[in-house]
């Protein structure tokens, strides 16, 4: 079982147990956060319907904070000589999906692929 789930302004496939990255959140070490589901592919059945999906819950535990890759920044025009260096290092927050309830739908609620 896996579920699409929206974090940030992105979305990731998750199953139970994965550690993924999100946006940072505020929560600390060890708190449990709930993550909104876009998609939950259970088997043979795929359920999509909004309704149903606000009744699934995936859970998730915060491992830590990390930081992405470094990304720099030139601005350059020509024969001015205005140059501008500048650099990003995104903050993430690492989780763990430790549950994907959805044996809250019903089998009405579930579409078949």
């Amino acid at each position: 079982m896996y579920a699409i789930v929206r974090s940030g302004g992105t979305q990731q496939k998750v199953a139970v147990g994965d550690v993924i990255e999100i946006d940072s959140l505020t929560d600390q070490v060890g708190d449990t956060v709930s993550l909104p589901a876009v998609l939950v592919v259970d088997g043979d059945t795929v359920t999509t319907d909004a309704a149903a999906l606000a009744k699934v819950a995936v859970s998730a535990e915060v491992l830590g904070r990390t930081k992405g890759p470094k990304i720099n920044i030139l601005k350059y025009k020509n024969k001015t000589g205005y140059r501008k260096r500048q650099g990003h290092r995104q903050h993430y927050t690492q989780v763990k999906v430790t549950a994907i309830d959805s044996k809250k739908l019903s089998s009405s609620e579930k579409k078949g692929s």
